[in-house]
């Protein structure tokens, strides 16, 4: 059975799994499914079309569920899906979707989401991220598996941040930032790659070559896009252990409609 605060709010129709913890002067809305073993803090409020996986932590002032903050919307059941095994920390806010896109804002699994974060409408968080206290990300934002983004940084709407990639503090965000990459700065410039997230990941030494020569070919060559990226993909054939490396890159790459970061 869950285990509900006396003082929590929780509507008869909100569908809630065992061993759910709801503390004091938690909200909890009618449309919200929250499975097993999730926690959610005191004062917390969880409310619109939202589903909430297992073994979630969710900190005392969340605001999870509420209405995007986009002018175009009308009240359209949209939803927030968020996974399992998340650590959102104190004053976070993930807004749902918006018929504009595909009506869904996600969250993976096991993300370190710290205090003061702002996820937008239809926003899609991967799986593994770190997002450091006070980050904002816009609407739409894409964030691969993995990624890391340092304190402060402000992310614009519609920009893809590649798997493995890194802001460091305060970074400002306005373009796509590829795969494995680290940018830092306002605007946001390359630096290198995350050459020490990608170690404690298990790439051997031999696949973070390869993300090197990638680097080398997109930021230290002088080479337009279009010729980066043939050469990048001519790596294929030299380093076919490296081969879903060189497609997560290319891929990436090839849908990068708003720019790169350089």
């Amino acid at each position: 059975m869950a285990r509900i605060h006396p003082s929590a709010l929780v509507d008869t129709q909100a569908r809630l799994g065992d061993d759910v913890e709801v503390a004091a002067y938690a909200v909890i809305g009618p449309h919200v499914q929250v499975d097993e073993g999730t926690r959610i803090g005191a004062h917390a409020v969880i409310e619109g079309h939202t589903t909430i996986g297992r073994d979630n932590r969710i900190f005392q002032f969340c605001s999870i569920g509420g209405a995007p903050q986009d002018k175009k919307y009308a009240g359209e059941p949209t939803r927030l899906v968020i996974g399992n095994g998340n650590t959102i920390r104190e004053f976070c806010t993930l807004n749902t979707g918006t018929v504009q896109d595909a009506g869904v804002t996600r969250v993976g699994d096991d993300n370190w989401i710290m205090a003061y974060v702002h996820i937008a409408h239809d926003c899609q968080v991967g799986s593994h991220t770190i997002i450091a206290n006070a980050v904002q990300l816009g609407g739409h934002v894409q964030m691969g598996d993995w990624a890391f983004l340092g304190g402060l940084s402000g992310v614009h709407q519609f920009v893809r941040i590649g798997a493995h990639a890194m802001t460091g503090f305060q970074t400002r965000l306005s373009q796509d930032l590829p795969p494995y990459v680290t940018a830092s700065g306002n605007p946001a410039e390359a630096q290198g790659i995350n050459q020490e997230g990608l170690k404690r990941r298990g790439f051997s030494a031999e696949r973070i070559d390869v993300v090197k020569q990638m680097h080398r070919l997109l930021y230290r060559k002088s080479l337009r896009l279009d010729e980066a990226l043939r050469q990048i993909d001519a790596l294929r054939a030299e380093q076919p252990q490296s081969e879903a490396d060189i497609a997560l890159m290319l891929d990436f790459l090839a849908a990068a409609a708003r720019g790169i970061v350089r």
